[in-house]
């Protein structure tokens, strides 16, 4: 690539960055907020040293995994948490929500339409090979789709008074579809419309990628339990593993028997010495995510500006790290994906190639050359090999790491002959 285009896409990204300095003012402003609500929940709990020390065996009269909870559950606004490391990813969160909770006979509906690849294996389907679904189970399941980004309350009213379903659930982020993610204040508006119309159904949010990406968090406003993942925006990059759980007490109590055993809840489990990186990445996590949205709201101008469609676009009300790219070919998202990859810290001379992936209906690709495996809050990219080939941009650690990323995704796609400047 000659110095001259190399001197354009600096240009162009330069530009773009200025175009952005108000909301990127506006973030700052938040996350200052964030901040101080993070440092409340440490000094109110007494967090301290001591509570970084390991524990064996059973676990039994774990300070600092009981300090992690307590700080979790005050810092989003909910009665109790379940964070644990041996929560493997926010898809085994969610199952342990779903699963938790309800019965043979009770019904989940999404009323965002259905649920991202992985959460299908969790659902079963007719003759699924895979034991412990919903289906096996006999655990009714149906969604309800969005209308221009919008609940469906018709459909909902309908479905209450018709059916009683046990949980509603919401999905904040868009998985590999295309519309923006939900708000806080759409989850309020609609926890109050169901609560309205008589129904006691449990109100579970799916909140993976969405942590601190906007001022409140749902169970702030009425949501009954919260799930996400550690290796995403709360665990600030730090967090090697795990996921949690927040909302009612009863809620996260039956869950917590789910996770381990009745009788035993969540008084046992091992953390493994990693309080330590679990509480110091939660206090980095507003931090981390401003820079996190910074970085996907300059993709996103600068992909616009050349022609690309974006989601969500400038007029939507961002609320999770996720920026979706049309990019209309699998040339071009392997091209992207490439930028991405050898733009990482770690593997960089790795080449990202689609493949099947457990839970994927279709070939994915990947590119994430992360500290911590998989970890989507770090600098990464991904996307199923379908029309319309999007890719789905999210995280770095730091701002400047993601421009970084930005400028090898454009050179990428410049060198394979796939973008003109």
């Amino acid at each position: 690539m000659n110095d001259d285009i190399k001197v354009r896409i600096e240009s162009l990204v330069e530009a773009s960055e200025d175009e952005l300095r108000e909301s990127f003012v506006e973030i700052d402003k938040r996350t200052y907020e964030l901040q101080k609500r993070v440092l409340a929940a440490f000094t109110d709990n007494r967090v301290s040293d001591s509570h970084f020390a390991w524990r064996t065996g059973y676990g039994y009269n774990d300070d600092g995994r009981d300090a992690v909870e307590k700080v979790y559950a005050q810092v989003f606004g909910a009665e109790k948490a379940l964070v644990r490391t041996n929560i493997v990813n926010g898809t085994h969160a969610i199952s342990l929500a779903i699963l938790g909770v309800l019965k043979a006979g009770e019904k989940l509906v999404y009323c965002t339409g259905e649920p991202y690849d992985t959460l299908q294996s969790i659902i079963g389907t007719e003759g699924d090979p895979e034991p412990g679904t919903l289906k096996e189970l006999g655990i009714e399941y149906g969604s309800i789709d969005l209308i221009d980004g919008e609940f469906d309350y018709d459909s909902i009213e309908k479905i209450i008074k018709e059916e009683s379903p046990r949980m509603l659930a919401i999905q904040r982020s868009t998985g590999y579809g295309w519309r923006k993610s939900i708000t806080v204040n759409q989850i309020g508006e609609f926890i109050h419309f169901v609560r309205s119309h008589g129904s006691d159904a449990v109100i579970m949010v799916d909140n993976c990628y969405c942590e601190f990406a906007s001022f409140d968090e749902p169970s702030a406003v009425g949501a009954d339990l919260v799930c996400g993942s550690l290796i995403k925006n709360p665990g600030g990059g730090l967090a090697l593993s795990g996921g949690y759980i927040v909302g009612r007490e009863d809620l996260v109590d039956r869950i917590a028997y789910r996770l381990t055993c009745p009788g035993i809840g969540a008084e046992c489990g091992l953390t493994f010495g990693q309080t330590r990186v679990m509480l110091q990445g939660l206090f980095m996590a507003p931090h981390i995510t401003a820079g996190a949205l910074k970085s996907a709201m300059l993709f996103g101008r600068v992909y616009n500006k050349l022609g690309f469609d974006i989601c969500p676009n400038e007029s939507m009300e961002r609320s999770d790290i996720i920026q979706a790219i049309k990019l209309g070919t699998p040339e071009a998202v392997s091209a992207f994906c490439k930028g991405i990859q050898s733009a990482s810290p770690i593997d960089s001379f790795a080449a990202p190639v689609a493949s099947e992936m457990p839970g994927y209906d279709d070939e994915v690709i990947m590119a994430a050359g992360t500290f911590v495996q998989g970890a989507s809050i770090e600098l990464s990219a991904d996307g199923p090999m379908r029309e319309p080939y999007n890719v789905y941009y999210q995280g770095a650690l730091t701002y400047e790491h993601g421009k970084i990323g930005l400028i090898s995704t454009l050179e990428s796609l410049v060198d394979e002959g796939i973008l003109e400047l």
